[in-house]
């Protein structure tokens, strides 16, 4: 997930040129961030104890929610970058990382036994 994100991020750079870096590398550092913390959280909470994973969820949803406001506003108005192309490329990377996370969730809560049959 990680050298996925870095390389499209590069991509990135690369066809728009280097007007646009900032932008693009904290559109994609948020949500990779939040992803990979929430990731880390709910795969060692569901390890450890099964039966926290949705109250685990629940706090991750609020914490990012948080996040996620003052990561925005921090970004546009204190770092003043360009707000839509910071807005187009957040939520393409926001909702691209939730995706994967989504498949990975899948696979962490699917049996062993349910994967070979």
């Amino acid at each position: 997930m990680l050298a996925l994100s870095v390389a499209s991020c590069l991509a990135l750079i690369g066809v728009a040129g280097g007007a646009f870096v900032a932008e693009f590398v904290a559109a994609m550092a948020g949500p990779l961030v939040a992803v990979l913390a929430s990731w880390a959280w709910l795969a060692r909470t569901y390890r450890r104890n099964p039966s926290r994973v949705m109250s685990v969820m629940l706090q991750s949803a609020l914490v990012k929610l948080v996040f996620f406001s003052l990561y925005v506003i921090v970004m546009v108005r204190v770092l003043s970058l360009q707000p839509t192309l910071f807005a187009v490329t957040f939520v393409a990377y926001f909702l691209a990382l939730y995706a994967v996370q989504a498949l990975m969730m899948r696979r962490l809560f699917t049996p062993a036994s349910a994967t070979t049959a």
